[in-house]
């Protein structure tokens, strides 16, 4: 589940001015990279401590050494920069005794957010590329400024061109909808919260099941509020302004605290109908439940993975009075944020699956309030043997049988 998303030239030319040592690092856009000897160093002074964390001494920002494992025989070291904040600028990788793999620097825009993440080459002058975090929208072909799904995840790589036709847009050609993770107009896949250095990517593979299976409907597009979970309930209001019927939320957490925003929020709109995981724990929400999957909501519909023949997916939770409708979601072909087709499974990808059924029948029938998209999909629910649902089993999502 998802909760459990060139600088270099006159920017640096400032930065370069703060510089006292090679090894000081200065608050800022990118930081500057330190000499391949002095990394060499503050490993081999870390190998000699015997420390598992070594902080580097008489430096002006933390310089920290980790050994995995730690001491002599160590496989793999990390050189990690932080600035007086104590905020990540720059991760060097090597292997022993000093064979630098490559260091990653994060490169900030004024107000503090990650811009890029360029990759150093094992010299660490040299860059090697420069991946985009938080990218301009692209202009896109003027929409009428609605939406009728809704994609609630860790972002999306809308820069991918397989991807931009289904973005909703405004009559500017901006698409819709909000990043209020970081608060600003650029909902892009990012999820650093595990590692900033390597920032996990979840909502562009699961967005690429929706745009595929609801082809004639476009998306706005959001990235949760991972800082402050209460801010769910601005995000369902932007929704419910863009017109939204259908949401894909495949997402959730063990603390019930964190959606009591998103609950009101959902109850005070029951023109949405919010699809939603139940995740991949291995248990029966019925007796240890997870959010928002076990809320008593009349306008949600939960959905668990089963392979193609409606045996339940490896980890896929379950629930006889929580867990409403399982779809094959085990093997199915994504774009992943790369923009390079994968294949991958689980109930993040029952999600779109159902809540593209659900918008194919809406644009088949418009007039359809939630109560009768919840009916239309129970519907074409089978009996699943020995797997504890509300309703079962719907073999093929992409049937449009029943419209």
């Amino acid at each position: 589940m998802g909760f459990r998303a060139d600088a270099k030239g006159a920017l640096m030319k400032g930065w370069l001015a703060c510089l006292l040592l090679v090894a000081t690092f200065c608050a800022g856009p990118a930081a500057a990279a330190p000499s391949r000897e002095a990394v060499c160093d503050w490993i081999a002074a870390a190998t000699a401590s015997g420390d598992a964390i070594f902080t580097v001494p008489d430096q002006s920002d933390a310089t920290t050494v980790r050994l995995r494992p730690p001491g002599p025989d160590w496989r793999l070291a990390t050189v990690e920069f932080q600035d007086a904040s104590e905020r990540p600028l720059m991760l060097v990788r090597a292997l022993p005794p000093c064979k630098v793999l490559e260091a990653r620097r994060l490169v900030r825009a004024p107000g503090g957010l990650v811009d890029a993440i360029e990759v150093l080459a094992p010299d660490l002058d040299s860059i090697v590329t420069r991946e985009p975090q938080n990218p301009p929208f692209p202009r896109l072909d003027a929409g009428p400024g609605s939406a009728v799904i809704a994609h609630v995840d860790t972002g999306v790589n809308y820069l991918l061109p397989a991807l931009q036709p289904h973005l909703a847009t405004d009559g500017d050609g901006q698409p819709l909808g909000h990043d209020f993770w970081d608060d600003d107009e650029r909902p892009f896949d990012a999820d650093p919260r595990g590692n900033p250095y390597y920032p996990q990517h979840h909502g562009t593979t699961v967005f690429s099941v929706l745009a595929r299976e609801a082809p004639q409907t476009d998306i706005a597009i959001y990235r949760f509020p991972a800082p402050e979970m209460c801010r769910f309930g601005d995000l369902i209001d932007h929704m419910a302004r863009l017109s939204v019927r259908i949401v894909s939320l495949s997402m959730g957490s063990d603390s019930r605290s964190d959606w009591t925003c998103f609950e009101a929020a959902a109850q005070a709109n029951p023109q949405l109908l919010f699809i939603v995981s139940a995740g991949n724990d291995g248990r029966d929400l019925d007796r240890m439940p997870v959010y928002p999957a076990a809320l008593p909501l009349a306008n949600m519909v939960v959905v668990t993975s089963s392979d193609d023949f409606g045996r339940l997916g490896r980890g896929s939770n379950i629930g006889a009075t929580t867990v409403d409708l399982m779809v094959p979601a085990e093997q199915v072909e994504v774009i992943d944020h790369r923009g390079a087709l994968a294949e991958t499974g689980g109930t993040s990808y029952a999600v779109p699956r159902v809540a593209a059924l659900a918008a194919r029948f809406l644009g088949a029938n418009p007039d359809a309030d939630t109560p009768a998209i919840i009916d239309f999909l129970t519907s074409r629910a089978i009996s699943a043997p020995g797997v504890p649902l509300v309703h079962g089993w719907i073999p093929d999502p992409t049937d449009n049988f029943g419209f």
